[in-house]
């Protein structure tokens, strides 16, 4: 038998947590915009139904996640919540699994695959992300 969540209040609470759009994602894409950068939103991961990538450079196959803390399991920041402890524990051990399943699915097919925490400077994010996709359109040998 299914454990199910403590409560209902619980449960519809956390149901309206944002999924796409949260503010560090929208800050590292406004970076990426000025300086140039363009790229797709929410775009569906190839192969695997129900999975979206945050920010996408088809061209040069980047994909780009801003994980949560708390909802992937961050090593710093995620907590643990003691009501329903156990419930709680299969469905965040899920989601680690599902980014992990999602990340080799993506490489398998080429694309580089990069995952930040919400937690990271905005800044950093843009500036790695802007080096992985000039990196993919110079190609192995330096050039497109």
């Amino acid at each position: 038998m299914a454990v199910k969540p403590s409560s209902l209040g619980v449960s519809a609470r956390m149901s309206r947590q944002a999924s796409r759009d949260t503010s560090p994602e929208v800050a590292v894409r406004r970076l990426l915009y000025a300086a140039g950068y363009r790229y797709r939103l929410h775009r569906p991961v190839p192969g695997l139904p129900r999975r979206t990538i945050d920010i996408v450079f088809p061209g040069p196959k980047v994909a780009v996640f801003l994980d949560g803390c708390f909802w992937h399991g961050c090593p710093e920041h995620a907590t643990h919540p003691k009501a329903n402890a156990q419930w709680w524990r299969t469905k965040l051990d899920r989601n680690i699994a599902r980014d992990i399943e999602t990340n080799a699915c993506l490489t398998e097919q080429g694309w580089t695959v990069l995952r930040f925490w919400e937690h990271e400077s905005a800044e950093d994010v843009a500036r790695q992300v802007a080096l992985a996709v000039a990196a993919r359109r110079a190609g192995p040998f330096g050039t497109s």
